[in-house]
């Protein structure tokens, strides 16, 4: 079964600006920085995810399948990765299930000192996910070292995916039928002329968004942007503001006791939140 959230993969032209641009954001330095099959990759790895920064460099289908979607798309998110505790049996229910996934195979990087790091993983058919690109990745015997903290007030770990989708029931199928998330919270707030359905997965969320009323359309999802975690809100935004960034003011978040600012220009033109506690989504 899905057990959560391995990583969010972004597509970049320039990985050196990137890495430079995340780490200035999170007062963190990536815990690998390395190249495999025609790209250049960074992993920031937190608690219960990690970031991927990928740009191609040569040739090959992942180089060149991550170059068309710079082309089409610009940079951003490229994919969402969920981990398996079973890749194999994953594999064959989601084909049972209607959402073509290829069979288990091996990726491999090396990093720039030399250490050499493997996955396990399958890409899910992008027609039948909506239009979002969806990985599986095999657990890792053990867990990957952490990204170091190297600044004050640094983010702590992602808090939740945002997904724009213009068919809700589409998403429910997918997300929450086939993947078999769980959808702890479907609302409607009339405020924001907003849908939002909050799928768990692990320690972090999905939250897909959608318009209330609006016909759905066989249109793709899209990424809405990601929101992160830190401790210390005031102190997170002084530093950020600090390092170069645009940033919003220190504001009362949705939930009381809780606090949250906008990065408006942050690194690969990725939508971007800072919250200072973790949700406590009602249960059904």
């Amino acid at each position: 079964m899905i057990t959560g959230l391995d990583h969010v993969a972004l597509a970049v032209r320039d990985l050196d600006a990137a890495v430079d641009g995340y780490g200035r954001l999170f007062g963190v330095t990536p815990e690998w920085i390395g190249r495999g099959g025609g790209v250049r990759q960074a992993w920031f790895q937190f608690p219960n995810m990690a970031l991927d920064l990928i740009a191609p460099e040569g040739g090959g289908a992942f180089a060149d399948g991550v170059r068309a979607h710079l082309d089409a798309s610009g940079e951003g998110v490229w994919a969402l990765a969920f981990a398996s505790d079973d890749l194999a049996a994953d594999v064959k229910l989601l084909n049972r299930r209607g959402i073509p996934t290829t069979d288990p195979a091996p990726v491999s990087t090396t990093a720039d000192d030399g250490r050499v790091r493997e996955w396990v993983g399958s890409r899910l058919d992008l027609a039948a996910t909506g239009g979002m690109r969806i990985l599986l990745m095999a657990e890792p015997a053990q867990p990957w070292p952490q990204a170091t903290p190297a600044d004050e007030a640094p983010v702590t770990e992602l808090d939740h995916v945002v997904v724009m989708t213009p068919n809700v029931d589409r998403a429910l199928a997918i997300y929450g039928a086939k993947l078999g998330l769980d959808l702890r919270l479907d609302r409607e707030n009339p405020k924001w002329n907003a849908r939002q359905l909050f799928f768990k997965v692990g320690r972090t969320v999905i939250e897909m968004g959608a318009r209330i009323g609006a016909p759905p359309t066989d249109e793709p999802d899209r990424s809405g942007g990601l929101a992160w975690r830190v401790a210390e809100p005031h102190a997170a935004q002084a530093r950020i503001a600090t390092a170069g960034f645009d940033v919003s003011e220190v504001r009362t978040g949705r939930k009381p006791g809780t606090h949250v600012f906008t990065i408006r220009n942050a690194p690969a033109g990725v939508p971007t939140i800072l919250l200072s506690a973790e949700p406590q989504l009602e249960t059904a």
